[in-house]
């Protein structure tokens, strides 16, 4: 079992940043994948960004340039650095941790005022 808790998000004027953390229960080593998506009202979730154990990383089209994924092993932490914020970034974000199986955060809200 891997439990995941984010925190981070808020509310920022467009143009702003926000840094998300989630903290692992268990060793970051031992989870090969680690990633961010994000859902928007009335809208399916998609797949913001994420890392491997390798470090190697993968950003949406929407977000590349914009956003940093990184993980800090020690801490068993990963973070998802948030610049030049738009409205449409608006969402509920959730952490995702894929091992043999497939763990979630409950969320965080960020919202960009335009």
């Amino acid at each position: 079992q891997v439990q995941l808790v984010e925190s981070g998000g808020g509310l920022v004027e467009a143009g702003g940043s926000l840094r998300l953390s989630c903290a692992a229960s268990r060793s970051a080593f031992s989870i090969n994948v680690m990633g961010w998506y994000r859902q928007a009202p009335g809208k399916e979730r998609e797949l913001v960004a994420s890392i491997n154990s390798g470090g190697n990383t993968y950003y949406a089209d929407s977000v590349k340039g914009r956003f940093t994924i990184s993980r800090d092993n020690a801490k068993n932490t990963v973070y998802l650095q948030m610049g030049s914020l738009k409205p449409e970034d608006t969402a509920v974000y959730y952490c995702n941790a894929i091992t043999r199986s497939v763990y979630w955060g409950q969320g965080t809200q960020v919202t960009v005022s335009s």
